[in-house]
């Protein structure tokens, strides 16, 4: 293939969506909802040092936050139910659901208040 049409080509896909994506930019809200999708919507938040950020599950599935960064805590939420944790301290705190980590995960930013 030319270099010509080799260019034309990627042109091509990147017109039509085809570019990998990368994490998604943060969003500014302490809700974050667990669809029946085996995912977080947003996944990626922020927020001020001592807001409290609040996950509910309205999967059918039991799934869990397990936070990473902050002594690894895990909260147990079964379906319909929430759970809360509030950051004190800004930064990167990275998330998931220790039940599905290779498809459910997540990053709140903490800014300064």
């Amino acid at each position: 293939m030319s270099a010509v049409r080799a260019a034309l080509l990627l042109a091509a896909m990147g017109v039509a969506g085809c570019r990998p994506k990368g994490p998604a930019a943060p969003v500014a809200t302490d809700h974050v909802e667990l669809p029946p999708s085996y995912k977080f919507v947003p996944a990626n938040i922020t927020v001020r040092a001592g807001t409290p950020v609040t996950w509910t599950n309205h999967d059918h599935f039991t799934h869990s936050i397990r936070l990473l960064d902050d002594g690894r805590a895990v909260m147990v939420m079964r379906p319909d139910s929430s759970a809360t944790f509030t950051f004190s301290h800004p930064g990167t705190h990275r998330f998931d659901c220790s039940f599905h980590p290779h498809d459910m995960h997540g990053v709140v930013v903490v800014t300064a208040p």
